[in-house]
């Protein structure tokens, strides 16, 4: 029971020390891990090894892989690739069908790009398309805001779920696959939402003349082919890999298979969708690569997120150090939430926090430990896993997230409607795609 309530002191202690203190991430996480090790009576020498290892044994396995999609993305960014892409499914939509374009186009732009930046590059476009069709910009800016959670959250290779499946050591091919299925049903409630929504909130656009006549005519952009390379290529190969490592060997055994095993590993995957970014700019410049270019931005805000899924992947090792596992077992099992466990866990400290990323990290570092009691510890059950976290990190975006304040600021909704319309739609995103992971869960 001392265990147990340590460990409930130290989840406090990260939530407190975030929110109410402002501690960085890094430093809460790693303190936690630290306080737990020394209130539970772990041995002095083995609290420092065990933190070494946690935090170099998580950045070993996706450090890299973070660093080569935060480059993709950067790239895309940049080179106005993400417009490429935007323009593309706006074709393919019709602009008459706003708020489905939105979220589609928020959903494919944030796999490679920020979601914070992808709502600050579409806004323009979406303020533009809104007034041509008579709408209301608050169910445009939902759907766009819930289409970049959707994919921010569930969908590899943003750095999120690709941390999560590094701690759980979850197959990155079934957590895309899983990811990619539960998201999309997620996503298609959500843009009934924001139509419904907007039929009972109204903000007037307002867009400026010239961005209605003449929307980024004037910069270069690359061509779709270009755009979606870069993406498509490196979740192709993963994919493959996943399925030539099924027991049946669907692509037979041999020289191939290693090939295939070698060109869907994640890094590899990742690294030649970075090189295949480097063709997106309309000229390209041996300075983008420099410390002061589009790769050094990149690392900078790479370096962020790796410290601080190494120091999750820290305090989840001090975590599987102790018998919190065994002495939470029973308990959980009697909860009989299974699956739903990751989402609460995940969706409470994204609410008590605000960073969606920081709330899969810590919760796949609260979860691995546990995931052989929770009856969780399959291929499959690891990659729902991290997709369960993902919909619950989805939940709720409110004050005390950087991403509410850009889409309400940038949409001129007032704190009341942006409670009304992006919180609620983060709720309903994140509960949907848990039902849809649960109806999986039926048949996997």
């Amino acid at each position: 029971m001392i265990t147990i309530l340590i460990f409930l002191f130290t989840i406090l202690f990260i939530v407190v020390t975030c929110t109410r203190f402002k501690v960085h991430p890094f430093l809460s996480l790693l303190a936690a891990a630290f306080l737990f090790g020394l209130l539970s009576g772990m041995p002095l020498g083995d609290i420092v090894q065990t933190i070494n290892a946690g935090f170099g044994g998580t950045i070993g396995n996706i450090g890299i892989i973070i660093v080569a999609g935060i480059i993709i993305g950067a790239f895309l960014e940049n080179s106005g690739g993400a417009q490429t892409l935007a323009n593309a499914v706006l074709k393919i939509v019709g602009k008459k069908r706003v708020h489905t374009a939105m979220g589609i186009i928020g959903y494919i732009v944030s796999i490679p790009v920020f979601a914070d930046s992808g709502f600050v590059i579409l806004s323009s476009l979406n303020r533009a398309l809104t007034k041509k069709a008579k709408l209301s910009l608050a169910g445009t800016a939902i759907a766009l805001s819930l289409g970049l959670t959707a994919s921010h959250t569930m969908v590899p290779p943003t750095p999120g779920p690709i941390a999560a499946a590094g701690i759980l050591s979850a197959d990155l091919g079934l957590v895309i696959l899983i990811g990619v299925v539960t998201s999309i049903f997620g996503l298609t409630v959500a843009i009934f939402y924001s139509k419904y929504i907007g039929k009972r909130v109204f903000i007037d656009p307002k867009p400026e003349k010239e961005i209605i006549e003449t929307p980024q005519k004037e910069k270069y952009q690359p061509s779709i082919l270009k755009s979606v390379l870069p993406i498509l290529i490196p979740i192709i190969l993963i994919v493959l890999r996943s399925i030539a490592d099924y027991p049946t060997h669907p692509f037979g055994e041999g020289q191939a298979l290693n090939l295939l095993d070698f060109l869907g590993n994640p890094v590899t995957a990742l690294f030649i969708g970075v090189f295949i970014s480097f063709l997106l700019p309309e000229k390209f410049n041996k300075d983008m690569l420099s410390t002061s270019g589009w790769v050094g931005d990149a690392l900078k805000t790479a370096a962020i997120i790796i410290l601080i899924t190494g120091a999750g992947g820290a305090f989840g090792k001090i975590l599987q150090g102790s018998n919190l596992a065994t002495l939470l077992g029973d308990n959980i099992r009697e909860t009989g939430l299974g699956i739903w466990l990751p989402f609460v866990i995940a969706a409470a400290i994204k609410t008590a926090q605000g960073s969606s990323t920081v709330a899969i990290i810590t919760a796949a570092s609260i979860v691995a430990p546990l995931l052989g009691v929770m009856g969780l510890d399959s291929e499959m059950s690891k990659a729902m896993a991290v997709i369960a976290i993902g919909c619950g990190a989805a939940v709720v975006s409110h004050a005390n997230d950087s991403f509410f304040w850009v889409v309400t600021q940038m949409s001129g909704m007032n704190i009341k409607q942006g409670y009304r319309t992006h919180s609620l739609g983060t709720i309903i995103l994140g509960f949907s795609g848990m039902i849809m992971l649960t109806l999986l869960g039926l048949f996997f």
